[in-house]
């Protein structure tokens, strides 16, 4: 018999005696490799019982062998690939935990050795990947070696790739595993440039992966393949499980918080000017602005050194800020918000004063025309707040509405300071911009929206109206997105469609181009359901004070609902036709319009209704023939049917459908047909009847059915 058969007849006949005499066949294996030494079958089969027994210490021991004297045999590889499976997996399976405790038992080196093997055996990029990040965690020694190549090799892959996304799985290994152990690595010494690039890298990432919008896959499996791995895709990093990781491995936790920390690491390594490590992004911001200040605008050479610290930590400072306002304003962008628990909040202008700086003078003897001493008209009550911070505006938010409205406004101001400052300087501008382009923050919807508010609150109403059309249109490629996956409400994508309209409405308000106001007014009212009860004034909105006038440049902070963006419109539409109504050409048709408007917050605009009534005494008479038609309040009703009488000045008013040509046609001596004046009183005694009809019914349509009307009275 040759030696080959020899080796197989030992190797069978061990086989044969492990179910009866696994100690017999151990022996038999013994004898055998006394006999044939270099046999990899015999060693390899000795091995086999030992781990199918699970006996840790005696199969480490006989891996290692088949691993110095076989390492190019095929199963010695499968072996392998097994173990460091379990290895990536972290799992707690018991097959895997015993894998696990073979590769411990093996000597240090030998486990650096089968890692890297196992690396050559890879052919897949994100396998070889994770293989060596095994090697770099468990021999720190290592990551001198391998660490940049592996960092450099990931960044490659994504790019070959052309992932649509930093959120991929490429980008996730280098920043959250790969980069850490780099910049921890004390033997480590990189360039500067190479520091920065390594932190903007990581700092898109975490970025786009706390922005990522909404989907409806978003739970789909995790891959159940070794590893966690999947062969990467394109259009797909932005779901909540990263293409080509599993579930588990796709998971950043407190990726600000590791941003913040990576900023410390960088700045230690780079020797930036005054950092001794953040504690929050607030404090970062602080720190540069002190540097900048330290700093002259002349000092060209100051600037040059420091650019690239203060233009990081301003970049980052800016984007925290300006993302956790936005997902206060606008918080169904983001994955990880309900969009029906909480909808969007859009910046406009207070128009609280809309109503003031009105004087009354003529006081007329007639009881609903005097005003109750001591009765004052509020702008502001107890649940609301203003924050004046930045530049002399104020930004009005009700307290009760927005529970976090303090920490909200304060991202606000901090968001744009660091604006400011990286606009302070043409070198920090130009490396901001930069940025900007790499990471291609123009199609980032989210931003543009704290853009937008940042202009408005500036004062740009023209530059935000431009800034409104670049967010109407990325709203509108978000929403085809969305209405492809159907996750996001039909509701709520029109309450967000509103916002863009609403606050365009505003900016050509405070441009003082009514009638493009009224124009976008009418647009957003149009698809507003108005409420069902009638708007009531807060308790304590009613007791509380008068507050002195505001300067006319404040911003209000409302919710995006009817029940606020109504009274709004409303609000808004008296402002645009107040001051045609009462200048010294006659307008009927503005004046009648600010009366039927006046309704809403009655008694707010009482004065302001009696400066309308002294103007119609003034004229002595008056034609608005869709009176009847939305006057609805009983003091107004009353007011109108005294100026008929001796005492109110026998004031001609012309509110009913085509009362002009009846009163040519039927003349008496009084100048009003005796049947005009009892179709007015009768009039007048149905509209009494309306009085309990929901106001903000009666104005919606008042709004609808005459837009044509409302928007040609304006120039």
């Amino acid at each position: 018999m040759s030696a080959q058969g020899d080796c197989e007849f030992l190797v069978k006949r061990a086989r044969e005696l492990v179910p009866q005499d696994p100690y017999a066949a151990k022996a038999w294996l013994i004898t055998a490799r006394t006999l044939y030494p270099t046999d990899f079958n015999i060693q390899y089969e000795m091995y086999s019982i030992e781990r199918n027994a699970e006996r840790t210490s005696s199969a480490g021991r006989l891996l290692y062998d088949i691993f110095v004297n076989f390492p190019e045999q095929p199963v010695v590889w499968r072996e392998i690939s097994a173990i460091t499976a379990a290895l990536r997996n972290d799992s707690q399976d018991k097959h895997a935990q015993f894998l696990k405790g073979v590769f411990e038992t093996l000597p240090g080196q030998v486990q650096c050795k089968m890692l890297l093997k196992a690396t050559e055996q890879c052919f897949n990029t994100l396998e070889k990947a994770e293989m060596l990040l095994l090697l770099l965690k468990r021999f720190p020694e290592s990551v001198v070696q391998h660490g940049v190549s592996l960092g450099e090799s990931l960044l490659e892959a994504e790019s070959v790739e052309d992932l649509e996304t930093p959120v991929n799985c490429f980008r996730k290994l280098f920043v959250c595993d790969v980069l850490p152990l780099i910049l921890n690595n004390p033997e480590m010494c990189l360039p500067v440039s190479l520091l920065y690039k390594y932190l903007h890298k990581a700092a898109e990432f975490y970025i786009c992966y706390v922005t990522r919008e909404p989907s409806a896959d978003g739970q789909m499996q995790g891959s159940q393949e070794v590893g966690g791995l999947k062969s990467p895709g394109r259009g797909r990093g932005q779901r909540s499980v990263i293409d080509g990781l599993s579930e588990k491995a796709s998971v950043v936790t407190e990726p600000w918080d590791r941003l913040l920390e990576m900023v410390g690491v960088v700045g230690s390594l780079c020797d930036w000017q005054g950092e001794k490590g953040s504690r929050s992004y607030a404090e970062l911001l602080q720190r540069v602005s002190d540097l900048c200040r330290f700093l002259s605008a002349a000092d060209t050479d100051g600037f040059s050194r420091c650019c690239s610290q203060i233009v990081s930590c301003c970049t980052l400072v800016l984007f925290h800020c300006a993302f956790h306002y936005v997902s206060a304003v606008q918080p169904s962008l983001f994955q990880g918000h309900s969009s029906l628990s909480s909808g969007p909040w859009v910046l406009l202008e207070d128009l609280s004063s809309v109503y003031a700086d009105v004087e009354v003078e003529r006081k007329h003897t007639h009881k609903k025309r005097k005003l109750a001493d001591g009765r004052e008209k509020t702008m502001s009550s107890d649940d609301e707040d203003v924050l004046a911070k930045g530049r002399g505006r104020h930004i009005v938010v009700s307290k009760s509405e927005m529970l976090n409205w303090a920490e909200t406004l304060d991202h606000f101001r901090t968001a744009r300071e660091s604006w400011d400052l990286l606009h302070s300087h043409p070198s920090l501008e130009a490396e901001f911009a930069k940025i900007c382009s790499a990471w291609k923050t123009e199609m980032w919807l989210w931003f543009r929206i704290f853009l937008t508010d940042m202009i408005i609150y500036q004062g740009q109403y023209r530059k935000a109206l431009s800034s409104l059309a670049l967010m109407s249109s990325l709203q509108l490629q978000q929403n085809q997105n969305q209405n492809q996956n159907s996750l996001q409400t039909g509701s709520s994508s029109s309450l967000e469609n509103h916002r863009a309209v609403i606050q365009q409405a505003s900016c050509h308000y405070a441009l003082g181009e009514y009638r493009l106001a009224c124009e976008k007014l009418l647009e957003a009212v149009g698809g507003l359901l108005p409420q069902n009860q009638e708007f009531v004034k807060n308790s304590d909105e009613q007791r509380k004070p008068r507050s002195k006038t505001r300067r006319g440049n404040d911003l209000r902070l409302v919710p995006c609902t009817s029940k606020s963006i109504l009274p709004f419109c409303l609000q808004l539409m008296l402002a645009c036709f107040k001051l045609r109504a009462f200048t010294d050409n006659r307008d009927d048709l503005a004046l009648g319009h600010v009366i039927v408007l006046l309704q809403f917050d009655w008694p707010q605009g009482e004065s302001l209704f009696l400066k309308a009534v002294d103007k119609i005494c003034q004229q002595g008479s008056f034609q608005y023939e869709n009176f009847f038609n939305y006057v609805t309040n009983i003091d107004m009703l009353e007011e109108f049917a005294y100026l008929r009488t001796t005492e109110g000045g026998r004031v001609q008013l012309e509110l009913l459908p085509n009362q002009g040509m009846l009163i040519k046609h039927h003349t008496v001596t009084r100048g009003i047909t005796k049947g005009v004046k009892e179709d007015f009183r009768l009039a007048m005694e149905r509209q009494v009847s309306r009085c309990g009809e929901n106001l903000l019914m009666v104005l919606h349509r008042f709004c609808i059915n005459e837009k044509i009307i409302l928007i040609q009275s304006l120039p």
